[in-house]
């Protein structure tokens, strides 16, 4: 954060609005004269889409601020801040006759944390506060002494109850909006295991109970989360809600679309505090950040996302330093799929009826050809998570995958970017480093050489090794899935390049194009075109060297395709051909053009 601080130091001396990364407080980014891209347009859409909605969205995608301005549009005690908050933005031109209608009860339950025997004294303690600090916030509305009644109560459930009971009499609106549902149960099923979440969220569990509180005492409720596990556990289904996750109404409500990027590089521009080219910025932040779509509906209709958070880390570097960050990937960004991965693990799980090995199959084989095709489930619980199908879904909740061009009937979900893809990888490299451990000091090492010098043999030679060593890792994936799915690993380490697979050149598709990233290493002068043959153990000689003449050929067509030129980018482009025998690659070498 001190960066952070630093950089809105500074735009403020120059009176610039400032970068509100880590910011979700709107009022507070209002006032601080923080920028803002408006969002402010859905709140209509919400109203007229249902009184009870719910709404998964993955981390890190503005959830918290939008909330933030939902409640203080609605709040009946800021009617009158209506205009110093929301003058210049949509919703000022075009109020809804709900603003500064209702009393707002907003929830956070990721504040709710300690372990499992103090869980429910915990969570009986954050509702108190929060309850206790509704009554002080609107006690002028009620009969005298509602606030002292609240607070004399002992126990979330009798507070509620009171105010719920108190606010009906009175005729009052109130609005509940849940931020991060899931997260304290989503803790616990990872850690406790199916058993213990499940007397946690069903039955007489008293987050079930909780919920059933809520319903039918509040006029509008929002919840949101980044799975509906726990919602379909805790509320069989919650069936008063209108689930608006995939809804095309609200595909582009959060993250920031290439408009809104632009949008935010020319204002900076304007001010005097990037001097970077737009179309340079958005072309470098496009691999890493964008691609994101929530609705089957908007594939064709709306433009892709941005990850809004990862737009402005990048900013923040970009004003402060006139480059890229040196690493693309935010570091809070990597706890949150570290956090995500150990859930995906599913290992407390004891209802599981989908083995492991189909699960972990799943992950290598989205690794290897950046899809699947498989539908999204909405709703499913928790001990039926790591079926197939739920387990995918699971994976388009955290923004592990997104929706991609229909394959038919069936949804195709692919990697967004190179910032998921990443997590990818780096999941597969622990499961091959588990199986033998690799000095990836002398991979990165080959990589430098390759990258600088055009000195390729190293690292070929390097990753061949590599793969020999991890001769056990056939229990994952066989034969040639198995080495794509390890050169994909092994080659994201590599920091110089673009690591394309499958790329389509000439009517086929090259195993692996190296792109230079020329914007962050302008140094480098060779990329490379990797053709990867694999040869049962059983072949014979003469189907060794059938097999390297149609390699050659095909790297040769490859090489020349036009959009190689542009994309190497004046590099000395060294077009290889890498062919193993089982694990051992046999035969290597540089084809001549």
């Amino acid at each position: 954060m001190r960066l952070v601080t630093e950089i809105n130091a500074f735009l403020l001396m120059k009176g610039y609005k400032l970068i509100p990364y880590g910011i979700s407080d709107f009022a507070q980014l209002r006032r601080e004269n923080l920028y803002y891209s408006d969002k402010t347009m859905y709140l209509q859409r919400m109203e007229a889409a249902g009184h009870f909605l719910f709404l998964i969205r993955p981390r890190r995608f503005g959830k918290s601020l939008f909330m933030s301005m939902m409640q203080c549009y609605y709040d009946i005690n800021r009617k009158d801040d209506f205009h110093e908050l929301f003058d210049g933005l949509w919703i000022a031109e075009n109020p809804t006759p709900l603003q500064g209608q209702f009393e707002m009860l907003r929830l956070d339950f990721s504040q709710v944390c300690g372990n499992l025997e103090t869980l429910e004294d915990d969570f009986n303690r954050y509702m108190c506060i929060m309850l206790d600090d509704f009554a002080s916030s609107y006690s002028r509305l009620y009969p005298e002494g509602f606030q002292l009644t609240v607070n004399s109560l002992n126990t979330y459930r009798d507070k509620l109850r009171y105010i719920t009971t108190k606010a009906k009499e009175g005729v009052h609106k109130l609005y509940l909006i849940i931020d991060e549902y899931d997260n304290f149960t989503n803790n616990v099923l990872n850690e406790k295991g199916e058993a213990v979440y499940h007397a946690l969220t069903h039955a007489s569990g008293f987050y079930r109970d909780v919920f059933k509180l809520f319903k039918g005492n509040f006029d509008r409720i929002l919840m949101v989360g980044v799975s509906s596990v726990t919602l379909d556990d805790v509320t069989s289904g919650y069936n008063i809600a209108s689930n608006i996750t995939m809804d095309p109404r609200f595909n582009m409500m959060l993250g920031f679309s290439e408009t809104e990027v632009r949008e935010m590089i020319r204002y900076y521009q304007s001010v005097g505090a990037v001097t970077a080219d737009e179309e340079t910025l958005v072309q470098e932040m496009k691999p890493w950040y964008d691609n994101y779509c929530f609705s089957v509906k908007s594939i064709n209709k709306d433009p892709k996302l941005f990850n809004s958070d990862m737009v402005l880390y990048y900013m923040q570097n970009i004003i402060a330093f006139g480059e890229a960050p040196e690493n693309m990937v935010d570091n809070n960004t990597r706890t949150d799929y570290m956090k995500m991965n150990k859930l995906l693990q599913l290992d407390k799980l004891e209802k599981v009826e989908t083995p492991n090995g189909v699960r972990r199959g799943i992950l290598y084989k989205i690794a290897q050809d950046g899809e699947i095709r498989e539908n999204v489930n909405l709703s499913f619980p928790a001990y039926r998570m790591a079926d197939k199908e739920n387990f995918v879904s699971l994976l388009f909740f955290y923004g592990m995958l997104t929706i991609g061009e229909p394959y038919g009937a069936k949804t195709r979900l692919i990697i967004p970017n190179n910032n998921v893809r990443l997590q990818y990888y780096d999941y597969l490299l622990r499961a091959y480093q588990e199986i033998a451990a690799i000095d990836v000091s002398e991979i990165s090492n080959a990589y430098d050489d390759a990258a600088l010098l055009g000195n390729w043999e190293p690292m070929v030679q390097a990753l061949a090794d590599a793969y020999d060593r991890t001769t056990s890792v056939r229990q994952l994936i066989e034969g040639e899935h198995n080495l794509q799915g390890f050169m994909n690993a092994y080659l994201s380490l590599n920091p110089y390049y673009f690591v394309a697979p499958e790329m389509e050149l000439a009517h086929g598709y090259c195993d692996f194009f190296l792109m230079p990233n020329l914007l962050r290493w302008p140094m480098v002068k060779h990329s490379f075109i990797l053709e990867l043959k694999y040869l049962k153990t059983d072949a014979t000689d003469a189907d060794a060297a059938a097999q390297w003449r149609d390699a050659e050929a095909q790297i040769r067509r490859y090489a020349a395709a036009p959009k190689v030129c542009q994309m190497t980018h004046g590099t000395v482009l060294h077009p290889i051909v890498m062919q193993f025998r089982g694990y051992k690659m046999t035969r290597f070498a540089e084809v001549e053009l």
